[in-house]
This record gives structure tokens, C-alpha cells and sequence, in this order.
């Protein structure tokens, strides 16, 4: 029964997450301020900072979802073969 409403669950959550969302500045006063007088005088280095931020930011969820794939398969591998009703 529990599993029934796991779904859901997550759905509603996600809906709210995504219904909420507020952009936000992802780096420091400083690095924001380099980044920006670095990309007004012609640099790249600005965009080079930006790239090392969102690749920082990325690993972490992807260990996660990682950790979570491996996880599932376990529990799925260790659950008894459900036999329908209209297999006979």
C-alpha cells in the first residue's frame, strides 16, 4: 500500500519544487564581479569560472542518482517474482 503513494509523493514534491523555483546567483560577490568585468573586456575567463561552477554543482547529483540506480536494482533483484492472474 505503501508503494502505491511513493509515486505520488515524489510527483507532488517535484511539482512544488519546480512551482517555487526563484533564480538565484550561484557564486560569491567577488567571483561574480570577476566574471563579469572579465567577460565585459573581451575575456573567456568569466565563462571558464561559470562552466567550473556548474560542473562542481552537477557531480554531487550525479552520485546520487548513481548510488540510487544501484540501489534499485538490489531491491529488485532481491523481490520474489510476482506471478499475474492471467499467466497460467
Amino acid at each position: 500500500m505503501k508503494i502505491k503513494w511513493l509515486p505520488i509523493f515524489f510527483m507532488l514534491v517535484l511539482v512544488i519544487g519546480i512551482s517555487c523555483y526563484n533564480e538565484v546567483s550561484a557564486q560569491c560577490a567577488m567571483c561574480s564581479l570577476n566574471a563579469e568585468n572579465s567577460t565585459t573586456n573581451g575575456n573567456t575567463q568569466g565563462k571558464g569560472l561559470n562552466d567550473g561552477i556548474l560542473f562542481l554543482l552537477a557531480i554531487p547529483y550525479l552520485i546520487a542518482v548513481g548510488v540510487g540506480v544501484l540501489w534499485y536494482k538490489k531491491y529488485r533483484k532481491n523481490q520474489p517474482k510476482r506471478v499475474s492472474p492471467f499467466e497460467k
